[in-house]
């Protein structure tokens, strides 16, 4: 952890991002610019074009090498971008200096003579447009589904172990009818299985066709081409393998429309308000007395008060979702929107994508966290449950009612609204209630325990 840091994420939360670290950082992404260029180069291979001769198949692995970027590489293309190399000015461009970069890994091997085919006919937004969809794309498959999928699985299997376990439901936060602890978890391991169902269906766009999205230097060198063809290619390429699958925006202007970077973001705000959503009834279960966690010796809880046993899990993961989806609603408000063909302003922006992925995983972690540390209070949520005999009084109306019995929701109304009842005092009124004795059986044989409806089966299912 480096305390100098002014991001938490490259501070107190280095040791918890870094399988995120290792395909969205700008050393990935660097490396997918270089790989980018690459299969655009191996692409051009393949045209058979004049002066340019086919790469072999050396050729090739010699360009899948160069794809696997060392310290040492990374440091030339910023020295290139910044500070300038031997004969080479910075570029203070940094697309330009990945060119540089593998022009001056390229010169002395078999590849000198066709050094001009880099970059050829492409603007930079190319190249930054299909590396970001990468970033995007690895990110989300290979860090925060996965996250996701095990969050996933711990609420279903708590939601199955505690599938009977009665639990007084809050309605407006009074008490309401009976519910189950697994029930209600059920309803957000349920929740998030739909957005995740979502989230694997996600394809990400890009652009690749020249500086205004017409291919006008590609049809001005080659024009018999048909090169919306050959940037299609570029997809193909870079899906290989993959599951969040990337594809060629038909039509673009400088820039990608990223209308589906805001979907994507969309998603990722859905799943993260379910996620606050249960974190903050999570605490209010906790603070209840219903939910149990497990302490760790040696641990504080407050610096002055030796007995706390803090919700820190969810309040950390609520703080740092919150943070997450503030910036991924700029990023669905900012991105799809540039001025005429291109303006700049999106740049800045863009290089904060992974920040926004680092905050919603580091929350991820610290809800499984705290799931791992709790138990249900079973007698404690009992003893809650039957001091309050009066939430049968849904119950008793809907059954008088099914029975013929008039004004039936009004009785209880004026019985048990705003008062506190005794379960001596519920016996009494059904007692005095005028009703077929057959009707007072069943309204004598209820009790809050067994008053669940489908709750139990619902938190069993095996629907996700």
């Amino acid at each position: 952890m480096r305390i100098s840091a002014l991001c938490p994420l490259d501070g107190r939360y280095s040791g918890r991002v870094g399988a995120l670290r290792s395909v969205m950082s700008e050393a990935a992404f660097t490396a997918y610019r270089v790989r980018v260029e690459c299969a655009w180069l191996e692409i051009l291979s393949d045209l058979k074009l004049p002066h340019f001769k086919p790469l072999t198949q050396k050729e090739r692995q010699l360009l899948a090498e160069t794809c696997k970027l060392d310290e040492s590489d990374l440091a030339l293309i910023r020295t290139l971008e910044f500070d300038g190399y031997q004969q080479i000015p910075p570029t203070k461009h940094d697309v330009k200096a990945v060119e540089y970069f593998l022009r001056l890994r390229f010169e002395k091997t078999s590849l000198k003579d066709r050094l001009q085919w880099l970059h050829f006919a492409l603007t930079s937004e190319d190249v930054n447009s299909a590396a970001y969809a990468l970033l995007l794309a690895e990110g989300l498959e290979q860090v925060l589904l996965p996250q996701l999928n095990r969050l996933q699985h711990t609420l279903s299997q708590i939601a199955r172990r505690e599938a009977r376990s009665v639990l007084l439901a809050r309605t407006h936060g009074q008490p309401a009818v009976p519910t189950t602890f697994g029930k209600e978890i059920r309803v957000f391991a349920q929740r998030i299985s739909r957005q995740i169902d979502d989230l694997k269906k996600r394809e990400i766009s890009f652009k690749f066709s020249g500086a205004v999205g017409n291919f006008n230097a590609h049809y001005a060198a080659f024009p018999d081409i048909d090169w919306p063809r050959v940037a299609r290619k570029m997809a193909t390429a870079l899906n290989q393998k993959r599951k969040i699958k990337l594809f060629l925006s038909p039509i673009s202007t400088q820039v990608d429309p990223r209308d589906s970077y805001a979907e994507l973001f969309d998603n990722m705000r859905r799943v993260n308000v379910i996620l606050l959503d249960l974190c903050r009834d999570m605490w209010q279960y906790i603070a209840l007395g219903l939910v149990r966690q497990k302490t760790a010796k040696g641990e504080v809880g407050s610096s002055t008060m030796p007995q706390k046993v803090n919700p820190i899990d969810f309040e950390n993961a609520e703080g740092n979702l919150q943070l997450a989806d503030a910036l991924f609603e700029l990023f669905s408000r900012k991105l799809p929107v540039s001025r005429l063909q291109r303006d700049l302003s999106d740049s800045t922006v863009l290089r904060n994508i992974a920040v926004a992925f680092g905050y919603a995983l580091v929350a991820y972690q610290s809800i499984s966290g705290g799931l791992a540390k709790i138990s249900f209070d079973r007698p404690a949520a009992r003893r809650e449950l039957d001091a309050h005999p009066e939430v049968l009084t849904e119950a008793f109306q809907t059954i008088l009612r099914s029975a013929g019995y008039s004004n039936a929701y009004e009785i209880l109304r004026d019985f048990a609204r705003g008062r506190q009842i005794t379960e001596n005092a519920e016996k009494d009124f059904i007692e005095k209630l005028d009703i077929d004795e057959n009707t007072r059986t069943r309204l004598r044989a209820f009790t809050a325990a067994k008053y669940l409806g489908r709750a139990c089966e619902l938190a069993e299912e095996k629907n996700d």
